[in-house]
């Protein structure tokens, strides 16, 4: 990808880039350009900061911020710059990422945070989401962003004819297989 880099994501933790990993997945099958990077809200702000600005100056146009627990991330990256910022939450420990939910949804007014759902969920929405706002500018992207679903929805389709003919239990062998 030499590309241009559109998308920046952020993450509170690199124990998130596992989950994420499905998020970069889709930007490289759209072959979008995007830059990954590590920065605590709360040990690190200052290198959050710095993430931020370089992004914005380099010409991004989404912010992707992934945090757990107080999720505080996304609301400083947003607070950084008037870009769209899409907020995921983690998983947690202790909450199920409940806590890190509503964190990223509650934010205060004035400074938005668009917030997907939690974990591997919330990861590939995030991914869509970006597409979907960078494919307003762009015709191409959106005609990739139609096909993509028109072929998620013909495998479902294909699934639900095996299922008819095979019947659930010889279909639930064949998925373990």
């Amino acid at each position: 990808m030499d590309k241009k880099i559109q998308i920046s994501v952020i993450m509170g933790s690199d124990s998130d880039l596992p989950a994420m990993a499905e998020c970069l997945k889709i930007f490289d099958k759209f072959q979008i350009a995007y830059s990954v990077n590590v920065g605590s809200a709360h040990r690190t702000p200052e290198h959050v900061k710095k993430c931020v600005q370089n992004a914005v100056s380099s010409g991004v146009k989404v912010f992707i911020a992934v945090a757990g627990m107080s999720a505080a991330l996304p609301g400083v990256v947003a607070s950084e710059t008037t870009l769209p910022v899409i907020g995921v939450p983690m998983d947690g420990k202790h909450l199920a990422g409940m806590d890190a939910l509503f964190s990223v949804s509650q934010m205060p007014p004035f400074v938005p945070v668009a917030c997907v759902s939690i974990g591997k969920a919330g990861a590939i929405n995030s991914a869509i989401l970006a597409i979907q706002i960078l494919a307003l500018e762009d015709k191409k992207l959106a005609e990739k962003l139609i096909q993509y679903r028109k072929d998620m929805a013909d495998s479902i389709i294909a699934k639900d004819e095996k299922l008819a003919k095979a019947g659930y239990v010889k279909y639930i062998e064949e998925m373990k297989k």
